[in-house]
């Protein structure tokens, strides 16, 4: 058996894979992201990262299991102790905006044109340097305890094995600390001074076995490889299939990620370009702030379900009647790179409802998929082959809707289980066993003629309002 583990942002999911594919239990463990202050977004380690994956490896764990892939959210920056020991909770990914004026700060020392070329992004609330310079700026304590860097998985895989690894794929993300042009850590900008970097392998890549000590706490057989991992979006892609050039993964989740695989390394100031999974592969990459993460804000502030919600939103038709939604609920990532924008619905009218409502807000997520897809293009993805994934997927109509605003299939694998699943993958392949046919579509997702003609009209207008709005939303942040 291959034991996949992913540490999400509000939940830890585990699966237990046999060899021929065959999902054979699964486990889901719900935990907090705190938020101390306005647009900082943290986990501590110990109690959320470590708890759940003991807590899932207690339930699945078997004595067959083989070998174990882990994943998690990132970049993140977990400030550790040379024992790996945390010294205060993970910074998390491009949520947390707090390292704004060290952005600024950054991109002046080593120039924006700079940065894009040997890193392939641009320095964001996404990237990891900001956030160590904020550490060391606003926590000197902390900084002068750190000795080395880990995100969520790469930090498992040290409690797992004592290996100090991290994956060509997550460091690719650590801007501006690595050179996706070389696959190497830049040594010639002091961007971590005193901190000693991982060691580079890629995510299929063995790095350790499960030690007796980690045995003891997990129950995990000792002795059995554990994989590098990687970054959870890219763990999901894996486990659907999408790793030829031109295949992209749209993931439905508390925020919509967008991953397609190139051939050739590409780079955009919209997006994030970054080392593959698998050696020789490039990737772009694009994110929402949100999409999930307002549907559940609508059922908590209705008090209705997700059942009623969605009957409702489809009987309010394309185009809610009226109503057009910016989702920048907690500003926006790509392309817009604006942690300052604002959520905003217009057209509201007392006709409106809460269907009405959760309609635009399906309707203003896909116009965001396609923003994102056209800057793909725009810097050489071709978007050939689209593959959905995620908790977005289950019901069928935000599905619908995205395709009809892509005027584009979308290909549903058998398989929704996420990162958990491309882990198993990895650790299967990791011993030798071919994951291939694990994962096969079983439906295709089509665009509605009709409905692609008035979401045409639509995302004009929707790419209008934020322009026209964006110096409102920014006096109001």
């Amino acid at each position: 058996m291959f034991l996949g583990i992913d540490i999400g942002t509000s939940s830890s999911k585990g699966v237990l894979v046999a060899p021929d594919g065959t999902v054979v239990v699964t486990a889901v463990r719900e935990h907090p992201t705190a938020t101390p202050r306005p647009g900082w977004f943290e986990h501590d380690a110990l109690e959320v990262w470590w708890a759940d994956f003991v807590s899932i490896v207690t339930e699945l764990a078997r004595p067959d299991v083989a070998a174990v892939g882990v994943s998690g959210i990132g970049p993140c920056v977990l400030p550790c102790a040379e024992d790996g020991t945390p010294l205060r909770p993970a910074i998390l990914y491009g949520v947390d905006t707090r390292a704004t004026a060290e952005i600024a700060a950054q991109n002046a020392r080593y120039g924006t044109d700079a940065i894009m070329e040997r890193c392939g992004s641009p320095l964001t609330s996404q990237a990891v340097g900001p956030k160590l310079e904020w550490l060391r700026g606003h926590e000197p304590e902390v900084w002068a305890g750190t000795r080395r860097l880990f995100m969520a998985h790469s930090w498992l895989v040290h409690r797992l094995t004592g290996a100090y690894v991290l994956d060509h794929h997550s460091a690719s993300q650590c801007t501006p600390l690595y050179d996706t042009r070389t696959h190497e850590w830049i040594t010639d900008w002091d961007v971590a001074p005193g901190l000693e970097l991982p060691e580079l392998a890629w995510s299929g890549d063995v790095v350790g076995t499960v030690t007796r000590a980690a045995s003891e706490l997990t129950g995990l057989p000792a002795g059995i490889p554990v994989v590098a991992g990687t970054i959870d979006a890219w763990a999901e892609a894996l486990s659907v299939g999408v790793g030829s050039p031109g295949d992209v993964m749209l993931m439905y989740g508390t925020t919509m990620f967008i991953v397609e695989v190139l051939a050739e390394r590409a780079t955009s100031p919209k997006l994030w370009g970054t080392a593959g999974v698998a050696p020789g592969t490039y990737n772009l990459a694009a994110g929402m702030a949100t999409s999930g993460a307002i549907t559940a804000w609508l059922r908590d502030l209705t008090g209705a379900s997700f059942g009623d919600l969605t009957t409702e939103a489809a009987a309010a038709g394309a185009g809610a009647e009226g109503l057009l939604m910016l989702p920048y609920f907690a500003g926006e990532r790509t392309p817009l790179f604006d942690p300052d924008a604002r959520g905003t619905v217009i057209g509201l009218t007392l006709r409106h409802g809460r269907g009405h409502l959760y309609r635009a807000a399906l309707e203003a997520t896909a116009f965001g998929v396609r923003h994102n897809l056209e800057a793909m293009r725009e810097a050489g993805g071709k978007g050939e082959r689209l593959v959905a994934v995620g908790g977005g997927t289950r019901g069928g109509l935000w599905t619908r809707i995205v395709s009809d605003v892509l005027r584009q299939e979308q290909e549903l694998p058998a398989q929704t289980v996420g990162a958990a699943f491309g882990d198993a993958m990895l650790a299967a392949g990791a011993v030798g066993v071919s994951c291939a046919g694990w994962n096969p579509v079983t439906s295709v997702v089509r665009p509605d003629p009709e409905a692609a003609e008035e979401y045409e009209r639509l995302y004009r207008l929707y790419r209008e309002l934020y322009q026209a709005t964006s110096h409102i939303a920014h006096a109001l942040a």
